[in-house]
């Protein structure tokens, strides 16, 4: 009888946050591209296979971006409510590319849409992660005005995560922008109460302050290191990154 691998991590239990970003070829006219979606997804595979119990919170930024319609004159509040619904076109994406290789897997959405998502119920997610089923949390926190860094922090700390693993194209807070200056230092951690000013940060600001009690430390990956990540050794009262 074949036997699961054992789970070379000390965590049990994860949350990854995808930016919107690591669905697309970078240079791609695509806003998804599939063939991204098909290897994210067979990384996360790979992961799950060892034991390891994951939710996923996937960000918008593909399509579009809050803050940036903001500054153009829009409503804050509805340009994060468009930002919300790119969240769930991402989410299932993304589902449909683990269903395709035999993943169990299900959406769960802040704002309801009963017929391409469940809403989210924290102890229905806690129970289906429980029997190894994937969780994505799509539509952030529900509400304007957070982020979806943020949204990882909130659903680590209800499903009692042990990590929160982010991929993304910076992998850490840096006093500048790494991919524009190549003498940017990079910081080792940073507490939760601190952050470097005017940082090139993989984190947005209000991601650490809502993690300072009860999240789980969080760790910063490139999209390709997903299936052999390493756990942050620090407290939860700081970031690894």
């Amino acid at each position: 009888m074949p036997t699961t691998p054992k789970d070379p991590r000390p965590f049990k239990r994860a949350i990854l946050k995808l930016s919107g970003e690591a669905l697309r070829e970078p240079g791609s006219t695509d806003n998804i591209s599939p063939e991204i979606v098909q290897r994210i997804a067979s990384e996360i595979k790979e992961a799950v296979d060892t034991g390891l119990q994951l939710g996923v919170v996937v960000g918008g930024g593909n399509f579009w971006r809050g803050a940036s319609a903001s500054a153009r004159g829009m409503d804050r509040a509805t340009a994060d409510y468009v930002g919300m619904l790119a969240t769930v076109m991402n989410a299932l994406a993304l589902e449909g590319a683990l269903s395709l290789i035999g993943v169990r897997c299900t959406v769960m959405s802040a704002i309801e849409m009963k017929n391409v998502a469940e809403p989210f119920i924290r102890r229905k997610a806690e129970h289906q992660l429980d029997k190894g089923t994937v969780i994505i949390f799509a539509a952030g926190t529900g509400s304007p005005f957070f982020s979806t860094d943020t949204t990882s922090a909130l659903r680590a700390s209800e499903m009692g995560a042990d990590i929160i693993l982010k991929a993304t194209q910076v992998d850490g807070v840096y006093d500048s922008d790494p991919r524009k200056n190549p003498d940017a230092k990079r910081f080792e951690t940073a507490s939760t109460s601190w952050m470097p000013p005017r940082s090139a940060s993989a984190w947005t600001t209000t991601s650490p302050s809502s993690s300072s009690t009860s999240a789980p430390p969080g760790t910063s990956l490139t999209h390709s290191a997903l299936s052999r990540s390493e756990p942050s050794s620090t407290p939860s009262e700081n970031l690894k990154l």
